[in-house]
């Protein structure tokens, strides 16, 4: 069971997630944009344990297949989560899990560090696009992992920015 703490952690960061949304997403030329809501996604799984990070996820996808529009560019609906931006949302759902392992795997007990928000968090999301892409479109693996090169300068400066404010956090919940 939840307690009200964890629960109103939980829609908080729900909230911020529907927010980054409202910006609109950059066109690249290819079928899956560049968007904010990979700093919510990463912010997420750093403050919140992998089952309350995974539920939060969940239920914004959830939401968003329902077809609210909670994705940038004001998109939702199962053909937005079955399109080519499909992959990418499933690897939000496993980056809590990714995040989480890596972070098991390099022994820390905090907030997950800059490795594990970049090993477990977008490297998983970015697998599970060109995954998603190659069966999408039909097209080689080597590819659709290439396209992914667009992303990652930005996914880069997100991951950094969020492990900035997940150190901050940490200080002023006396976890550092």
């Amino acid at each position: 069971m939840m307690n009200a703490k964890q629960l109103s952690l939980n829609a908080t960061l729900l909230a911020l997630l529907i927010i980054l949304g409202m910006t609109p997403p950059i066109a690249v030329g290819l079928p899956v944009p560049i968007v904010l809501q990979n700093f919510g996604i990463f912010l997420i799984a750093g403050l919140l344990n992998t089952r309350s990070a995974t539920l939060v996820i969940a239920t914004f996808l959830t939401l968003t297949a329902l077809g609210l529009p909670l994705l940038s560019g004001m998109r939702g609906g199962l053909p937005v989560m079955i399109g080519p931006t499909g992959g990418y949302l499933l690897g939000w759902l496993l980056t809590p899990i990714s995040v989480a392992a890596v972070q098991r795997l390099l022994a820390t007990k905090t907030v997950p560090s800059l490795w594990a928000l970049l090993l477990g968090g977008m490297f998983v999301t970015d697998l599970a696009g060109t995954i998603w892409l190659t069966i999408f479109y039909h097209t080689p693996f080597t590819v659709a992992l290439l396209s992914n090169l667009v992303y990652i300068p930005g996914d880069l400066i997100k991951i950094v920015a969020c492990s900035v404010v997940l150190t901050a956090v940490n200080r002023a919940v006396g976890l550092e």
